[in-house]
């Protein structure tokens, strides 16, 4: 297949400056893309853009991948109703070595080079950067942007210079990398389109040159129609730190039917044969959620790795499937541990004590009558009275219901 035909069929078609797409079909192209150190983790938002820049690489193109440094000093106020804080040196320099450490997972046993943003500009004067890019940008072009227009507007809440700018910035990195690294195009977001512009004008007006943009179209949920990537704590972290492994994997796990397919393709590597597959078994038995167990493991994995990956598969399948808790191995558990209530338990404390401070009921008498109904399981037995000894040396896991659950380590 070649590379137009998988950008179309995964959904990675939005604007381009090409007007015949099949030009990816043919000699390899040096691309960048850029994320801004704005936090110390991408999103799954920048997930999307970086799956399409493997197949990019796939296909023998030659990738660049930026981290902005630079521009990370400024902010991004495309989308920005309000100005932005400016976040301190320091703290924008480690997000941008943590955001490298992302590339360098994403994109592990890829050819790719990274390059920082701050390391052209931060020799750069500002005459000269007047000079050399201000001169050639005229102001209707910035002034004629849809987000200046409403930070412009009588209830817009106004632009500072710097942000006003920052295109210009973005726009240089096209001109600086077209320069020293032979590149030609950009990829992004369909929010950076204005962005990537501004590099292309500065091309052709400086340089005389070509330069073109692909951009992929942002990633909507079917079923609510709003951006993905948030849940209902915020944003889907890539560090596990912000989003733990077991919580992205859920996230994935829980996409909604009429999302799923769209989602395959996208955000895994898996072939379009093994994903008309996947949605063959899924419609055919919908309750088993195949595609959604794939989806969760295969992203996972591509993030996070294949151990924590088949980790948090486990542990879900633990909770919630029919696997025996004492499948779980020492990786496992840690993993189990963080996400559960997990306490340790003397040798002489009743099952009903441990109940309550486990947080699965509110007195001892309760834990009693949820004993004695058959509502609570002990490593995947069902306890039938108060006076049985469940717990084994080591850990147990206690449920109660569907969907509480707690550790207790004796």
């Amino acid at each position: 297949m070649t590379l137009s035909e998988e950008l179309q069929w995964r959904g990675f078609v939005n604007q381009t400056t090409y007007k015949d797409i099949q030009v990816l079909d043919g000699a390899p192209i040096a691309f960048y893309w850029g994320v801004d150190p704005s936090a110390n983790s991408m999103t799954v938002g920048n997930l999307a853009i970086a799956m399409m820049v493997r197949h990019f690489i796939a296909h023998g193109h030659k990738a660049v991948l930026l981290v902005g440094g630079a521009t990370g000093l400024i902010g991004d106020p495309d989308g920005k109703a309000q100005e932005r804080d400016l976040k301190p040196v320091d703290e924008v320099d480690r997000n941008a070595q943590a955001i490298i450490g992302q590339y360098q997972q994403l994109f592990a046993g890829q050819t790719f080079e990274v390059v920082n943003n701050y390391d052209w500009f931060k020799g750069l004067g500002y005459l000269e950067f007047l000079r050399t890019v201000g001169k050639h940008v005229p102001m209707r072009q910035m002034l004629g942007r849809e987000f200046v227009q409403k930070r412009l507007s009588e209830d817009g809440a106004g632009i500072s210079y710097a942000e006003f700018s920052y295109s210009l910035i973005q726009g240089y990195d096209f001109l600086h990398l077209f320069r020293t690294k032979g590149v030609h195009l950009q990829v992004c977001g369909a929010d950076q389109w204005g962005n990537s512009i501004a590099g292309v004008e500065l091309i052709r007006r400086i340089e005389g040159g070509e330069a073109d943009i692909w951009s992929a179209p942002l990633v909507v949920n079917k079923a609510t129609g709003v951006k993905f990537g948030k849940s209902e704590g915020g944003a889907v972290w890539l560090d596990e730190q912000q989003t733990s492994v077991y919580r992205f994997y859920q996230f994935w796990l829980n996409a909604d039917d009429e999302s799923v397919e769209s989602y395959l393709g996208i955000y895994t590597l898996l072939t379009r044969d093994q994903v008309a597959g996947l949605m063959t078994e899924f419609k055919q038995s919908p309750g088993g959620r195949a595609a959604q167990k794939a989806l969760a493991y295969e992203v996972t994995k591509v993030v996070h790795g294949a151990d924590k990956a088949d980790a948090a598969r486990k542990v879900t399948e633990v909770l919630f499937g029919d696997r025996p808790f004492m499948d779980l191995v020492a990786a496992d558990l840690t993993m189990l541990k963080a996400e559960l209530p997990s306490i340790q338990s003397s040798a002489d404390e009743t099952l009903p004590a441990l109940l309550v401070r486990a947080g699965l009921a509110g007195s001892r008498s309760e834990a009693g009558r949820l004993i004695n109904a058959g509502a609570i399981v002990v490593n995947g037995k069902k306890l039938t009275g108060v006076d049985i000894e469940p717990l084994q040396p080591g850990d147990n896991l206690i449920r109660r219901g569907k969907n509480s659950f707690a550790v207790v380590t004796r």
